[in-house]
């Protein structure tokens, strides 16, 4: 979903990383031109996108829920301008794993529920998009379930091998 917001919005180069790598043919139809699985490498990710990109990606969006993950997210930012967004839910009361100087960079970070969607006024604006194929929302769905197998579609979100499940009463 990040990858096709950013698409909408013109970017040039969108860097998809997951460790599961069934995400990424779905990640290059959503618009991602480049994809990093953590496991296949020797270093860490931010250090991989740091070279990827010649100092780091403007924006970067932390859809896991997972503070190892935010932190990679925040550090593949650029120096000076790069802005994280937090949107996975996170589920542990920890601590945002940052030292407040790593911030005096000009690095941001904020949070982001439903991409600050704004139903009232945005929404024709969206369901146009829709209808013009500039957003395909089919392509979010990856599983449809009866609804007695509710249980089975939240363990694939769990799992990380659904984006979205379509339950059938």
């Amino acid at each position: 979903q990040a990858a096709a917001g950013a698409r909408a919005r013109g970017a040039s180069r969108i860097v998809g990383v997951d460790i599961n790598k069934e995400k990424f043919t779905k990640g290059e139809v959503m618009g991602m031109t480049d994809f990093i699985n953590p496991k296949d490498l020797s270093r860490p990710v931010h250090e991989e996108i740091k070279e990827l990109t010649d100092g780091g990606v403007d924006y970067s969006f932390e859809c896991s829920g997972n503070l190892d993950v935010l932190r990679e997210a925040f550090l593949s930012t650029h120096d000076g301008w790069g802005l994280t967004v937090i949107l996975g839910i996170h589920p542990s009361p920890r601590l945002m794993p940052f030292h407040p100087m790593e911030l005096f960079d000009g690095r941001r970070i904020t949070g982001s529920v439903f991409g600050d969607f704004k139903g009232k006024t945005q929404l024709p604006h969206f369901a146009e998009e829709c209808m013009r194929g500039v957003i395909n929302l089919d392509e979010f769905i990856t599983h449809e379930l009866p609804f007695s197998k509710i249980n089975e579609a939240f363990q694939l979100l769990i799992e990380g091998k659904s984006l979205r499940c379509v339950l059938k009463l």
